[in-house]
């Protein structure tokens, strides 16, 4: 495989931040790279993008970069790029939260956000914890696996968001690790591009509040845990029931055409005015 072409990322980052705060090693920077490059490759102004994020450690992500960016409250982000596409329905508008922000306290709207199919691109970086918080466990922490919180083992079943979404309606769904950065580059032009609700979800690692908990201590043991665990959905096509359990499914679930919340808004006003 040729390698990636290089790309200047500082045209895309405010240059007077104090500098990233994330943990070596966090896969949250892997995950920013792919979001930028996908938006260099499709050659979108930063003028014409809003990104969107709560709060948790990919909730920095919006301070980081030089676009149209806001910085929400806890779980709240989608509804605030809700309001930003309905207001600015000309601009592409990407949320950026992890497993605990969109699938906890943000749950109902990132299920509403799926059933109305309005043009959001939704990221879930899934690092299976709330890092940034203290490590407790959440709606994604595997049954069994150690946090703050479940210092014995989580008991608890955990959410699939693939699935959820799915459920709830959304019309592009992908899913990939921070192993794979050229497929997530793709997906995230993919997500962009398509008229409706696209939700990417980023298996990621936290080797500080999950991973030295359970035995992993350094980032590449993480990365190891889920390169170990995770299945490109072609391959999985020819696996047992019994060979994927426990295994993370990756790869493009659903892409169809459904009509979109903002467009069936806006012709709803435009029939009220005649």
């Amino acid at each position: 495989m040729a390698p990636a072409a290089y790309i200047n990322f500082e045209q895309y980052l405010r240059q007077d931040y104090r500098g990233l705060q994330w943990c070596p090693g966090c896969g949250d920077g892997a995950i920013l790279q792919a979001f930028l490059r996908a938006v260099h490759e499709l050659g979108i102004s930063q003028d014409d993008m809003a990104v969107v994020s709560g709060i948790g450690c990919s909730g920095r992500i919006s301070g980081y970069i030089d676009f149209n960016t806001m910085h929400t409250t806890h779980g709240r982000a989608i509804s605030f790029a809700t309001g930003i596409k309905l207001a600015s329905p000309d601009k592409h508008v990407v949320v950026f939260g992890g497993d605990g922000d969109q699938t906890a306290i943000g749950g109902n709207h990132f299920i509403h956000a799926c059933r109305r199919n309005i043009n959001l691109t939704i990221c879930v970086i899934n690092n299976n914890v709330y890092g940034m918080t203290g490590g407790q466990y959440s709606p994604t922490t595997p049954h069994g696996m150690k946090t703050q919180t479940m210092p014995y083992g989580n008991y608890d079943q955990q959410f699939d968001v693939v699935n959820l979404a799915i459920g709830a309606g959304a019309t592009y769904v992908a899913r990939e690790s921070v192993w794979k950065p050229v497929a997530l580059t793709k997906f995230f032009k993919k997500g962009i591009q398509h008229n409706g609700v696209s939700v990417i979800e980023v298996v990621s690692n936290c080797h500080i509040n999950l991973g030295r908990r359970n035995k992993m201590k350094s980032p590449h043991a993480v990365l190891d845990w889920i390169k170990g665990r995770t299945v490109s959905l072609a391959k999985a096509k020819n696996m047992s029931e019994e060979e994927l359990e426990g295994k993370i499914l990756v790869g493009e679930f659903v892409e169809k055409d459904k009509p979109e919340f903002t467009e069936q808004y806006y012709k709803l006003v435009e029939s009220l005015k005649k």
